[in-house]
């Protein structure tokens, strides 16, 4: 693969500082890319404004630089591509894939949502979600790591939203929208946004984009075996570690097995050595 068929990201969320797992999803995808002689793009994922937490991104962009994880052109944030959801959603409404619902978030409870609003009337004056319709088929595709995959939508989310009651866009929808926007053709990132690549496969073919590659490594988690994160207090990844530090235990993680001699070495060597050894069928 060369330089020009390849484009990867790295995506976060700009909620807190970047820990461990973050780390392990950015190196990850930088250096699949980086290997292929592909480019390498960073995108902050702020469009769930509740969850953003002020000046969050300059501190991942700080991090990102000091570990030497260089992106490719000019960094891009959701919150400034609405319209291009809003043209999306139009899309969709045309096509008659969308319906309101004016159930609570609650009703699911972690369970596929039922349809109740699919044939229900307008309730005048109430907030309402926009839920997309799902197709009864299997969603199928093939993860770099994880293998085929085969996962049905009325079992896993059902009819799933795409704009909240609140007027924010879905994730879903944005990561679609941005993807393609991007012309990204592999995303590299942890397992659990498995799930929610079934329901993006769905929106890509809906709406006629095209399906990067998708490999989904395994989850860093803490001592009890729960996925590491912000939401947990996870520390920032740099909090008393050199960034050399980082970086080795990161490869390691992912199942690379550096020199003995880069442990003395500094972060570029580090990296030049990662990207032209970089294999990802020993990510496990």
């Amino acid at each position: 693969m060369g330089s020009q068929n390849y484009i990867g990201r790295f995506a976060p969320t700009p909620s807190g500082p970047l820990h461990f797992g973050s780390i392990v999803a950015a190196l990850a995808s930088y250096l699949d890319a980086r290997h292929n002689g592909g480019k390498w793009l960073l995108r902050i994922d702020d469009i769930d404004t509740p969850r953003v937490r002020a000046g969050s991104d300059r501190k991942i962009i700080d991090t990102l630089e000091i570990l030497g994880l260089e992106w490719d052109g000019d960094i891009v944030y959701q919150s400034r591509r609405m319209e291009l959801y809003e043209q999306a959603l139009a899309q969709l409404s045309d096509g008659d894939m969308l319906y309101r619902c004016w159930c609570p978030r609650r009703i699911t409870k972690g369970r596929p949502y039922p349809g109740t609003c699919r044939a229900r009337t307008e309730t005048a004056g109430k907030p309402y979600a926009l839920r997309v319709k799902i197709p009864d088929s299997p969603i199928l595709f093939t993860d770099v790591i994880q293998g085929r995959l085969t996962g049905r939508l009325n079992e896993l989310t059902g009819d799933f939203i795409l704009r909240r009651s609140d007027g924010l866009i879905a994730y879903n929808l944005a990561v679609v929208i941005d993807d393609a926007a991007q012309h990204i053709t592999h995303v590299v990132r942890g397992a659990d946004l498995l799930d929610t690549t079934f329901n993006q496969v769905y929106l890509q073919s809906t709406l006629n984009l095209p399906t990067p590659v998708y490999a989904h490594h395994p989850l860093a988690v803490d001592g009890r075996g729960r996925k590491i994160s912000k939401q947990d207090g996870a520390t920032d990844v740099l909090a008393g570690v050199s960034p050399e530090t980082v970086l080795l235990r990161a490869l390691r993680f992912l199942g690379q097995t550096p020199d003995a001699k880069l442990a003395q070495a500094g972060k570029r060597d580090i990296l030049d050595w990662a990207v032209a050894d970089w294999k990802i069928e020993l990510v496990t």
